[in-house]
C-alpha cells in the first residue's frame, strides 16, 4: 500500500468495524495499513545485525507481532495504537533473534571479556574508562580495540531493548505490582542513562527514543557510522552494568530487611 492509498483510508472507521465484527478481512486491512511500522522497526534493528541474519524472517516475525497487537488492542482505552504495536512488533523480532541464537560462540566470548573489563575498570576508577585504559586492560592497541568493539556491537541490540521494553503500555494485562515494578525499572534506566558520558547519552537518546538509525545519528553528530556504533556498544555495556548493580543493591537491601524481620 503506497502513501497515497493510506491517506484515503479512514482508519478510525476501520478500527471501529473490526472491533465490532472481528473478521479476518478487516484485520488484514489494518495490518496492511500499519505495515510501514513493521518495515521501519526491522530496518532499525537490522542495521546492527550481521549479514547472515535473514531480513525476511525478521519482517515475518514482526508482521505476526503486528497481527497480535491488532487482535489485542482495545480502542476504548484511547492509547495510540502505533506506540502499543511498536512494542509488540519489536518484541516479536527480538524474540525471533533470541530463538535463532545468531551470535557466534567466539563473539560471545569477546563480549564477556569486554564486559568484564569495562565493569572492573569502572568499578575501580569510579568513572567511565577511557579507550586507552580499556585497551591496556584487554592488552590490545587502539586499532584492535576498535575491531573488538565492532564485532561485539552487533550483539548489543537485544540487551538494551529488553530494558527499554519496560516502556510497553501496561494495560489490563498487568497487575498493580507489575505496573509498579515496570515503572521502577523505567526510572532506574533513566537514572542510568543520565550517568553516561555525554556523547553516549546522545546516541542512546537518538537511537532508542528518537528512533534514528546509526547512519542518521552519524550525520547529526558529524562522526563516522563506525564511531557511532562504538559509542552505542559502550553505552549498552555501561547501562547493563548500572542496571545489574542496581539489582544487586536492591537484593542486598531486601536481605537486610528480611534479617531484621
Amino acid at each position: 500500500m503506497d502513501a497515497e492509498s493510506r491517506k484515503k483510508i479512514d482508519v478510525e472507521s476501520l478500527w471501529r468495524r473490526y472491533q465490532k465484527e472481528r473478521n479476518t478481512e478487516l484485520r488484514n486491512a489494518l495490518a496492511e495499513y500499519y505495515l510501514p511500522l513493521v518495515k521501519m522497526t526491522a530496518g532499525r534493528i537490522a542495521i546492527s545485525l550481521p549479514a547472515h541474519v535473514d531480513r525476511e524472517d525478521l519482517l515475518s516475525s514482526g508482521f505476526f507481532g503486528l497481527l497480535d497487537a491488532i487482535e489485542r488492542y482495545d480502542l476504548t482505552r484511547k492509547n495510540k495504537f502505533e506506540t502499543y504495536a511498536g512494542v509488540r512488533v519489536r518484541g516479536a523480532m527480538l524474540d525471533y533473534l533470541r530463538s535463532k541464537d545468531w551470535v557466534p560462540v567466539t563473539t560471545r566470548q569477546k563480549i564477556r571479556k569486554y564486559e568484564k573489563a569495562v565493569s572492573d575498570l569502572e568499578g575501580e576508577l569510579g568513572r567511565p574508562a577511557t579507550d586507552e585504559e580499556l585497551g591496556a586492560r584487554l592488552g590490545v592497541d587502539e586499532k584492535e580495540l576498535r575491531k573488538i568493539e565492532k564485532q561485539v556491537s552487533v550483539a548489543t541490540v537485544i540487551p538494551l531493548e529488553d530494558y527499554l521494553r519496560v516502556d510497553a503500555p501496561v494495560s489490563g494485562e498487568a497487575g498493580p505490582s507489575e505496573q509498579a515494578e515496570k515503572q521502577e525499572q523505567k526510572e532506574e534506566l533513566a537514572r542510568a542513562i543520565d550517568q553516561l558520558p555525554e556523547k553516549e547519552k546522545i546516541v542512546v537518546t537518538l537511537y532508542y527514543y528518537e528512533e534514528m538509525t546509526l547512519k542518521e545519528i552519524s550525520l547529526v553528530l558529524h562522526l563516522t557510522e563506525a564511531r557511532i556504533s562504538q559509542l552505542h556498544t559502550k553505552a549498552v555495556f555501561r547501562l547493563r552494568g548500572f542496571m545489574a548493580q542496581g539489582n544487586d543493591e536492591q537484593g542486598a537491601e531486601a536481605g537486610k530487611r528480611a534479617r531484621k524481620g
